[in-house]
C-alpha cells in the first residue's frame, strides 16, 4: 500500500497531528480505506463496536472525560443515523467529538444506491459538517474538522470520510 498517496492516510495522519489519539468504529465496506490508512499508524488506536450508536456513545464519554477529541467511523449515511442520538445528547455537552462517515463511490452515486442518504443533512443537525470530493481536499477538511471539534465551545464535527 501506498499510504502515503491516499486520502485516507491523508486523513489519519492529518488528525493525529492535530491530536487525535482514538477512533471508535463501525466500518463497512466503503470505510476499508480508512481502517487501512489506521492500521498503519500506530499513533491511533481504534476500538470496533458493533453497533454505530456504541462507538458514538464511547467518542463521547472519552471526549468528555479526557477532553481531548476522539474519532467516530461509521458506514455510510445510515450508520451515522444509527448513532445520532448519542450525538445529540452529546451537543449540550460540547465534547470534542469527529466523526468520520463513508460515502459511497462518485461514480456509483448518479444510481442511488440502497444506502445513500443526504449526510450533510443529516449530520449538520448535530454540529459543524463538511463533504470532500477528492482525496486532494483529505488532509485540510480532517485539520478543519479537528479545529471544529475542539473549538470553542467544542463540538461535534462530522467530515471527511
Amino acid at each position: 500500500m501506498d499510504s502515503g498517496r491516499t486520502g485516507a492516510f491523508s486523513l489519519v495522519q492529518t488528525a493525529v497531528h492535530a491530536g487525535m489519539e482514538v477512533c471508535f468504529a463501525n466500518p463497512g465496506a466503503t470505510e476499508m480505506p480508512i481502517v487501512m490508512a489506521i492500521d498503519h499508524t500506530p499513533a491511533l488506536r481504534v476500538v470496533l463496536g458493533l453497533f454505530e450508536g456504541v462507538c458514538t456513545g464511547a467518542a463521547d464519554g472519552w471526549a468528555r472525560l479526557t477532553g481531548k477529541p476522539a474519532a467516530t467511523l461509521l458506514h455510510l449515511g445510515p450508520g451515522l443515523a444509527n448513532g445520532i442520538a448519542d450525538l445529540h445528547n452529546a451537543r449540550r455537552a460540547y465534547p470534542p467529538v469527529v466523526n468520520w462517515i463513508g460515502e459511497h463511490a462518485t461514480p456509483h452515486l448518479a444510481f442511488d444506491p440502497s444506502l445513500r442518504t443526504d449526510i450533510p443533512a443529516l449530520a449538520g443537525c448535530v454540529g459543524w459538517t463538511r463533504t470532500v470530493r477528492s482525496a486532494g481536499e483529505m488532509a485540510a477538511a480532517s485539520l478543519a474538522a479537528v479545529e471544529a471539534a475542539v473549538g470553542p465551545p467544542g463540538r461535534r464535527s462530522t467530515g471527511p470520510g
